[in-house]
């Protein structure tokens, strides 16, 4: 990446729709090209108006590659390749030249706003190569955006100061909402200056993680210290005590998914009577209160748990795998899938794994739960008789018969951490064979750079969930065989991973909520391009996150993985009336951009899953000796 930028042009956006190339415009320009460390190319461009009364209008950045059939297209957390892919029930955002229907949320063409980035940054690939457009989340001119196009064969990426969103804006909805396409007012003489970056790729797709890791570094806060609230330590306890307090129920032992904030007007009307076994409640969460409970000595936190987890494992589905949710009002049944006995591949793969971090964390005490080591095994025989001959685990299973009912993507993968720890805690070897034939399955849509499929409310959607999935799978075929294309795909889906956790700060209003309390989003992932809301699931996989840098003697992963815990030891509620909820409460949805709710708001539930994971990092942090405080 030397020598000149790839050409790019620039363009005066008019109130009435039409553009025009600036030099033919009442506007003056001047560009300033530096190449700077990390191989980027540095662009100041200096517009001044030089219309003789107040005009309305914005500037769009264009650059564009050769002809090809398959752009690539990323923009990380919100647009991976097509994004939507045909058969996906869940309406979010699609790319297609075929005949795109935008009242369905297609297009050849879209414009975002920066905020719905993880870093407002723009990839795009032709046959011979690539490039990128990276800005900031502001400019001189308020929110900045970003978009590409197909011109012909040739794609487009663009930036836009001030932002468009085009050709429909989504908002978290099925229906489309109109184009949002702002100006400036652009006063006479007045000049803005504009800042970003362009960077030229070679044809590997992956070149994207350079780009990143290049932002990341160069935009790394000066004190981490001063982001967190609490400490790991009272983090560790604020979530213990949310956890058993406000979502642990003992007639039948659960964890309800949430509770709301405001109890007094709301109460258990607010809350949600189900419980996931795991995903948004469950096992993980279960083993974290009682990994708490036996390293604080609470006796309470510990009976609690280990009743949580001795109902769900005594009771599995006909299948011999769990049932994926219990709820209040039917029992155990099959969670959020439209069929009652199709269960999800991911719910039960990740319950697994932590029922059998539980098991043998107790057995290795002298306090053996075999219950709970026999109702692993159940699942984890149901996934090996279904798995395909390829190596891919089904997506989803029949409750009465275990079944494969779906293949499609690639939430299958949570069943490879889980049968790697099993085979070297109960020295199976056939466990560790159908996890490595898994591994192999897989790698294709890791080096493709597409993983998607893994939560049950998205259907076929990519999703951070996706990546945390491929990490802990990979990671832990890594560590066990010391192979180094199992390292190497940890590394890769990694990356991929990151592409959804912010890069910067988000400038929220100082009337909303996260304004007022200075919210930091450094460290948050975007949960999807269908979810556009920031999330702390990331947290499951940051002891993987650590361990992975430190194999590796990679500081990108190792300040991520910092990163991502120092984030969300914010807004765990300190005391009653912390951010008008309870202590020990923690908030599901963060809203950084236009989707759902207004940008600066707090969803006022708190999640059993968040709270969980919370307490699951940071009781990993404190044994591991990674804590950074």
């Amino acid at each position: 990446m030397t020598g000149e930028p790839p050409p790019f042009a620039v363009s005066v956006l008019f109130a009435d729709g039409h553009e025009e190339p600036i030099e033919a415009t009442c506007f003056a320009f001047t560009e300033q090209v530096s190449t700077e460390d990390g191989g980027r190319f540095r662009v100041l461009l200096d517009v001044t108006c030089r219309a003789a009364a107040p005009i309305d209008a914005g500037l769009r950045v264009e650059l564009r590659l050769g002809p090809t059939d398959d752009p690539g297209w990323l923009v990380p957390g919100v647009f991976y390749r097509e994004n939507r892919v045909p058969g996906c029930t869940t309406p979010f955002p699609r790319f297609t030249t075929a005949k795109p229907d935008p009242a369905l949320l297609e297009s050849d063409t879209w414009h975002l706003r920066a905020d719905r980035c993880a870093t407002p940054a723009v990839f795009g690939w032709d046959r011979t190569g690539g490039a990128a457009l990276v800005t900031t989340e502001r400019s001189p001119l308020g929110q900045s955006g970003v978009g590409f196009a197909m011109a012909g064969t040739c794609p487009v990426l663009r930036l836009h100061f001030p932002y468009r969103e085009e050709p429909v804006v989504y908002d978290g909805s099925p229906q489309p909402r109109p184009a949002d396409v702002p100006g400036h007012r652009w006063t006479p003489g007045e000049t803005a200056t504009l800042c970003f970056d362009v960077y030229r790729l070679g044809p590997d797709r992956h070149d994207y993680t350079g780009v990143l890791r290049d932002v990341h570094r160069r935009t790394a806060p000066a004190d981490l210290g001063a982001v967190p609230w609490v400490s790991v330590a009272e983090a560790a306890d604020l979530a213990a005590w949310g956890l058993y307090r406000w979502h642990y129920r003992p007639d039948p032992p659960v964890l309800l998914e949430t509770a709301a904030f405001d109890r007094h007007a709301l109460g258990e009307r607010g809350d949600r009577p189900a419980m996931h076994v795991s995903w948004l409640s469950g096992a993980p969460y279960a083993a974290a209160l009682l990994r708490h409970g036996r390293r604080r000595g609470n006796a309470e936190y510990v009976a609690a748990a280990g009743a949580v987890l001795d109902h769900i494992a005594g009771n599995l589905a006909p299948a011999g795998t769990f049932w994926a949710q219990w709820t209040a009002a039917g029992g155990w049944g099959a969670g959020w899938t439209p069929d009652p006995k199709r269960l999800h591949a991911r719910t039960l793969g990740e319950a697994a794994l932590f029922l059998l971090r539980a098991a043998v964390a107790e057995r290795g005490a002298g306090r053996p739960r075999p219950e709970w080591e026999s109702a692993v095994r159940s699942n984890l025989d149901v996934a090996c008789a279904g798995q395909r001959e390829d190596g891919a685990f089904g997506s989803a299973y029949h409750a009465a018969d275990g079944s494969v009912l779906d293949w499609a993507g690639t939430a299958g993968m949570a069943w490879i951490p889980a049968l790697v720890e099993a085979a070297t805690a109960w020295h199976e070897p056939r466990y560790l064979v159908a996890a490595r034939r898994a591994g192999y399955a897989y790698l294709p849509a890791v080096e493709n750079e597409f993983l998607h499929g893994a939560p049950e409310d998205v259907d076929l959607a990519p999703t951070s969930e996706d990546g945390y999935l491929a990490v802990l799978g990979y990671l832990a075929l890594s560590e066990h065989d010391g192979a180094p294309r199992w390292l190497a795909a940890a590394g890769r889906a990694a990356d991929w991973t990151l592409t959804f956790r912010y890069t910067y700060d988000v400038a929220f209003p100082p009337h909303t909520l996260l304004g007022a309390y200075g919210f930091r989003s450094r460290g948050a992932d975007q949960a999807s391009p269908a979810n556009q809301h920031l999330h702390s699931y990331g947290l499951i996989c940051v002891p993987e996150l650590f361990r992975l840098g430190t194999r590796t003697q990679d500081e990108y992963y190792l300040a991520s993985a910092r990163e991502n815990l120092a984030c969300f030891r914010q807004f765990v509620a300190r005391a009653d009336g912390d951010f008008n909820a309870y202590r020990g409460m923690v908030s599901e949805r963060f809203y950084q951009t236009a989707c759902y709710q207004p940008k600066g708001m707090l969803l006022t539930l708190s999640h059993a899953w968040c709270v969980g994971v919370l307490l699951h990092a940071c009781e990993a942090a404190i044994e591991g000796g990674f804590a950074d405080d």
